[in-house]
């Protein structure tokens, strides 16, 4: 095949995967079969507190298909191990030691205690209910603010407090901005809210699961994981293995969103079972399980202070959180809070600002990241008090916010917080979502709904948002304590055939790594789409990189196959010129061939490629090899932003909430498919959306999940959300050369505040201040009632 003139770069590719995912001719976890192998069970504590006072398990060992029960004492080394945090945010953050299994004490309701090994899923299932467990009940810390109370149950007694850790930035002592507290006592209007982020449950399409297979000369694990190669990393330190023994795959991977980052308390422990009986085991867990005891997100209470002058001009913002940690610490869970504190001035000039958080250990599940990880709370906070303040002000929304937000001529632009925004055009978005939402006549037609006083109200909602994705650089990660880098890495292989093959080190669950990477090494190398195979998700030929989460796959490991496909030019060049009899610099390559300049003789780069396998020609000296890599550390973050308006009709005698219309322009740098661009919009609406809503995980008030099956979670369907129109304005990335910014969290992040907004927009009038997420008709019907009075 042949490669053509038009570029790769900006078609709308259908995506290569979608053949073997749509259909199911793939291979999960739990497809995989291992001659032998066992399957795993966990009994699982119905006590969110309380000290094991004994297990049974006599009657379980006994049971048919049973080939062995252990609990923490039998797994040596499991009672000593403490699964790895890798962000200790601050140097006295507080770590207790999360086992395997549960040994003297359980901490959260769904917390494992014991574990079966059978010959079959149903049997080592079926012996669970066989296993005796006497609890002592201890008191129960669900409430955050009751957690730091004195005189309250300390959940770890080792640490002697509930407390994680408390982290600040002060925009006055970092010499960013002025002194907030200042700017309080000056202020000419001063607004304060408390806004509450619920808890949310991942709930990807496939349930975590992990094969382990102990008997070949590696240990080989298998894992719905967003990250083999950190896992491979910390399950070599936490349990003392040799790294170089250790192989972990991620197959296909059916979603994540944050939900698969961490480093497990089933992986560990079925490896550990593996190796102490010397047989493949595999563990797949129930979707009840998954809901209650894979990691949540959100759960934070953030009390804000904004200060403006009485023209509309912001002085100050003050935000104090509490962020609810669970029983334990997740893999990154301390550090989500922190890449919201520097979101919270979002696009606005803000001359000073103060952000702390103190993190909780309550008995739930632990929280981590969830798609967004911090900066969709910390846009919600921003967007909701500004729309507070511009009522305060009696302005409109949006004007309060074009008076205060940096201009396109002002970028690069240093914020308060410290971050340098390279690019971005508030302006040209806004303008834009405008036009395609039809802003005034909304504001009319909600003015003609007040005046006759119609039941069903209109309401306008607005969130401008930036963010920072690209999870990097590695030395800002470092300051910020986190426990590793922000690069990733990329090669390319050039078969003799001419065909190529290229191993990410980024590792997709969903994403479209193999169509967009496809694009972009066919416009680098100038050969065809179809010629090209992306490698990804297992650490033995993919041996470095550092995986998928924060939007940083395009912008940090496109980048670096981009510089890996220049690396394969530089080795190409002096191969072509030697076989076209000419100098190295008379050189030049286009389309995937390199010519003599000024004349028509070539040869294609596919050529090239078999003349370095047959190595019969070749310059003097010259290595047979034309595979490179590259490893890519971004100096800063990339900035996507955008606008999203949405208009809500809500029935003001049932509380229901209906989205008329939903429009979002996002800008996210240069497009390599915009199909692509349009699912993980569409996606990330959705959860947004969801949010906003529908979805929330409860716990009743002795600390059971009420919410643990999708009839009690309302996960939304296709029919719960409205149509979308999108758009994009276009200013490129100038931290990466494909001027990409990322785009897998944006929908997320924007739009929670917009349908919220909306509500309260439509319910102003009626003394509507707040509606706490997610807003089903009860709370809306409450809050009108509220408002009434």
């Amino acid at each position: 095949m042949t490669a053509t003139a038009e570029p790769e770069v900006g078609k709308a590719r259908l995506r290569k995967e979608d053949e073997r995912l749509v259909t199911g001719r793939t291979r999960w976890t739990d497809n995989i079969t291992l001659p032998g192998m066992l399957h795993l069970a966990v009994l699982r504590s119905p006590l969110a507190h309380a000290r094991i006072a004994e297990i049974d398990t006599s009657a379980a060992r006994e049971m048919p298909g049973v080939i062995a029960v252990f609990t923490a004492k039998d797994l040596d080394p499991a009672r000593e191990i403490g699964l790895p945090c890798a962000w200790p945010v601050t140097p006295d953050m507080k770590h207790p030691r999360r086992p395997v299994l549960a040994a003297d004490k359980v901490n959260f309701a769904g917390e494992g205690v014991a574990v079966v090994a059978a010959r079959s899923a149903a049997e080592a299932q079926d012996a669970l209910e066989a296993i005796d467990v006497e609890y002592e009940d201890l008191p129960v810390v669900l409430d955050m603010e009751a957690a730091l109370a004195e005189g309250t149950t300390v959940i770890h007694e080792d640490l002697g407090t509930n407390e994680n850790a408390v982290w600040v930035f002060d925009s006055g002592e970092a010499g960013t901005g002025g002194d907030v507290q200042q700017a309080i006592t000056d202020a000419e209007v001063t607004v304060t809210r408390r806004f509450r982020q619920q808890r949310l449950v991942p709930a990807f399409m496939e349930p975590r699961a992990t094969v382990v297979d102990p008997t070949g000369p590696q240990l080989t694990v298998w894992s719905s994981t967003q990250i083999p190669h950190i896992l491979r990393v910390m399950t070599a330190l936490t349990l003392g293995l040799p790294e170089h023994k250790l192989r972990v795959i991620a197959p296909d991977v059916g979603g994540g969103f944050g939900g698969k980052i961490g480093v497990l308390p089933e992986e560990l422990m079925t490896l550990l079972v593996a190796r102490k009986l010397g047989k493949p085991v595999k563990w797949n867990e129930s979707r009840s399980d998954c809901m209650a005891t894979a990691h949540h997100g959100r759960d934070q209470i953030q009390d804000i202070t904004i200060t403006a002058t009485r023209d509309g001009t912001i002085t100050g913002l003050k935000v104090d959180l509490l962020a609810d940690m669970g029983a334990y610490l997740g893999v990154v869970a301390p550090g989500v809070p922190l890449l919201g504190a520097f979101m919270f001035n979002a696009i606005y000039k803000i001359p000073s600002y103060r952000f702390a958080c103190t993190n909780v250990f309550t008995n739930k599940t632990i929280t981590d990241a969830y798609r967004g990880a911090g900066r969709p709370e910390a846009t919600f906070a921003i967007e909701r008090i500004m729309d507070e303040l511009a009522v305060e002000l009696d302005m409109d929304p949006l004007a309060l916010r074009e008076k205060n937000w940096i201009k396109h001529e002002e970028f690069p632009y240093t914020t308060v917080a410290g971050l340098t925004y390279d690019s971005g055009n508030y302006e040209a978005a806004t303008e834009r979502a405008k036009q395609l939402f039809d802003y005034d006549g909304l504001r009319r037609e909600q003015e003609a709904r007040r005046a006759s006083n119609d039941p069903v109200q209109l309401g306008i909602g607005i969130s401008t948002y930036t963010e920072m994705c690209g999870l990097a650089p590695s030395r800002v990660l470092g300051s910020l304590a986190y426990g590793a880098g922000g690069w990733e890495h990329a090669a390319i292989r050039m078969l003799p055939t001419g065909k190529v093959e290229v191993v990410t080190g980024s590792s997709a669950h969903g994403q479209g790594h193999e169509t967009a990477w496809s694009q972009i090494v066919a416009d680098q190398l100038g050969v065809p789409f179809e010629d090209i195979e992306v490698l990804h998700g297992d650490t033995q030929f993919s041996p470095r990189g550092m995986d998928t989460y924060g939007s940083r796959s395009l912008t940090v490991g496109g980048t670096a196959l981009v510089l890996a496909a220049h690396r394969v030019l530089d080795k190409a060049k002096p191969v072509a010129a030697h076989l076209l009899e000419c100098a190295v610099d008379d050189i030049e390559f286009a389309g995937g061939k390199f010519a003599v300049k000024g004349t028509d003789k070539s040869v294609g780069i596919q050529d090239v490629a078999l003349a370095v396998f047959a190595a019969h020609d070749l310059p003097d000296g010259y290595e047979a090899n034309l595979d490179s890599d590259a490893t890519f550390d971004p100096d800063n973050f990339s900035y996507p932003h955008g606008t999203h308006l949405c208009a809500t009709e809500v029935d003001t005698e049932t509380g229901r909430v209906s989205i008329r219309s939903y429009v979002c322009v996002d800008d996210v740098g240069k497009v390599v498919n915009p199909l692509i661009v349009e699912g993980q919009v569409h996606g990330g609406l959705a959860q947004g959306i969801a949010q906003a809503l529908y979805e929330e995980a409860v716990h009743d008030e002795s600390g059971t999940l009420t919410s643990g099956t999708f009839a009690d979670y309302h996960l939304p369907s296709a029919a719960d959300l409205p149509t979308f129109v999108t758009d994009r304005t276009e200013t490129p990335s100038t931290t990466n050369p494909l001027g990409v910014k990322g785009v897998g969290e944006a929908g997320t992040i924007a739009s929670t505040p917009a349908v919220v907004n909306a509500i309260v927009d439509a319910l102003r009038h009626m003394g509507v201040a707040d509606v706490e997420m997610p807003c089903s008709p009860m709370r809306v019907w409450q809050a009108i009632q509220g408002g009434a009075r």
